[in-house]
C-alpha cells in the first residue's frame, strides 16, 4: 500500500498547514557541513512537494550553529533560483544583528526562539528566563515596524533535561509574553520530546483559559519517547491546525543533547491522510526528497513512513545527479 485507507473521525479540523522545519531545524545539529547547494536544493524540492511554509536557515552566530553559517550565501542562492518567492522563506533571527542580516536579504518573515526554563535560556540564549523579552522586544517592534510577519517559538514547555517536569502555568506565562510582543502565531516546542497526549491536551487548555486561542498556536513535537503522532492526534482534537514537521524526521538541538529528531513530514502526512484531512502536500515527493537528503547525509532516514515507502533509496547513496 502506497497510502492508507481514509477514516474520518468527529470533531476534527478539515484542513491543516504543516511548517516545514527540515531545512533549519533538521540540520542545524549535523556535525558534517551540507553544502550550501545542496540546502537550496533541499528547500527547492520541499517547495515543489506542496509544503506552504518552508523555514529556510537562521542567522545565528556561526559559532553557535556551525552547520547554519551559511545563511547568507544560501539565501542569496535561494533569491537567484526563487525569486520574489526566496523572500517568503521563513528565517530564525536570534536578535537585532540576526534581524539585520535577515532584512537586508529580504525576508518578509522571521521567527524569533525563547524558552518556558531558566537553565535552556541561560544555555541558548546566554539570558535569563526574564531577560530574554528584553532581548526579543526590539527586534519584534523593529520587524513589525518593516511589516515583516514574527512568529514565535517557545521550547522546553513540556519538560526540561536539567529542571525535569516545566508547571504548566510557567509556560503559559513565558508563551504568553513572547506571542504578546508582536507575533502572530506561537510555536510550542516538546523540546526533547517527552510530551504524552494528556500533557498536550492539558497545556492547550491552559493557553485556552489565559485567552489565547487555538488559531494563534502551533505545535512542534519530538518523537523521542515515540508520542510525536499521538501527540498531534491530541492536539487536532482541540482543534489546531499547524504543525511544525521536519521531512525525514531529521532534526535535534546543539544545546539539548536529549533532543532527538523532530516529528518526521512523512510521518504526519500518512496520519493526515489515513485522517481524510487536507493538507496539500505530495507525500511521494517528500519520501524521495528525504531518501535524497538521506544519501548526503550518509545513512537511513528516521521517518518510518519513507523506510516503508522508499526502501532502500532511504539508507544509502544520494540519487543519481544530485
Amino acid at each position: 500500500m502506497r497510502t492508507p485507507t481514509v477514516v474520518r473521525a468527529d470533531g476534527l479540523p478539515e484542513r491543516v498547514t504543516i511548517y516545514e522545519v527540515g531545512a533549519r531545524d533538521g540540520l542545524q545539529n549535523e556535525k558534517a557541513l551540507v553544502p550550501t547547494e545542496v540546502k537550496a536544493e533541499f528547500v527547492e524540492r520541499l517547495l515543489a512537494a506542496g509544503l506552504p511554509v518552508v523555514e529556510a536557515t537562521s542567522f545565528v552566530h556561526p559559532k553557535w550553529v556551525p552547520q547554519l553559517a551559511d545563511a547568507g550565501d544560501l539565501m542569496t542562492l535561494l533569491h537567484e533560483r526563487l525569486g520574489a518567492r526566496a523572500g517568503e522563506l521563513p528565517v530564525l533571527v536570534p536578535n537585532e544583528r540576526g534581524l539585520d542580516r535577515a532584512l537586508e536579504l529580504g525576508a518578509r518573515h522571521i521567527a524569533i526562539f525563547g524558552s518556558a526554563t531558566e537553565t535552556f535560556a541561560q544555555k541558548n540564549l546566554n539570558r535569563g528566563l526574564d531577560e530574554q523579552f528584553a532581548m526579543f522586544e526590539p527586534t519584534v517592534v523593529r520587524a513589525r515596524e518593516a511589516g515583516l510577519d514574527v512568529r514565535a517559538y517557545v521550547s522546553m514547555c513540556f519538560g526540561d533535561p536539567w529542571e525535569g517536569a516545566v508547571p504548566l502555568e510557567q509556560v503559559v506565562t513565558v508563551g504568553k509574553r513572547l506571542f504578546d510582543l508582536g507575533a502572530s502565531q506561537l510555536s510550542l516546542g516538546d523540546t526533547i520530546g517527552v510530551g504524552t497526549a494528556g500533557h498536550v491536551t492539558a497545556l492547550l487548555d491552559a493557553f485556552g483559559a489565559a485567552g489565547m486561542a487555538v488559531d494563534q498556536l502551533a505545535l512542534h513535537f519530538h518523537d523521542t519517547y515515540g508520542q510525536a503522532l499521538t501527540n498531534t492526534y491530541a492536539a487536532l482534537q482541540a482543534g489546531v491546525t499547524t504543525y511544525d514537521a521536519s521531512a525525514g524526521g531529521l532534526g535535534g538541538c546543539p544545546y539539548a543533547k536529549s533532543a532527538t529528531g523532530n516529528l518526521a513530514t512523512e510521518d504526519l502526512v500518512w496520519m493526515l491522510d489515513g485522517l481524510g484531512i487536507e493538507h496539500g502536500v505530495d507525500l511521494e515527493q517528500v519520501v524521495a526528497t528525504s531518501a535524497w537528503m538521506a544519501g548526503h547525509l550518509g545513512r537511513p532516514s528516521p521517518s518510518a513512513v519513507v523506510r516503508a515507502l522508499a526502501g532502500d533509496r532511504a539508507g544509502g547513496t544520494a540519487e543519481s545527479g544530485a
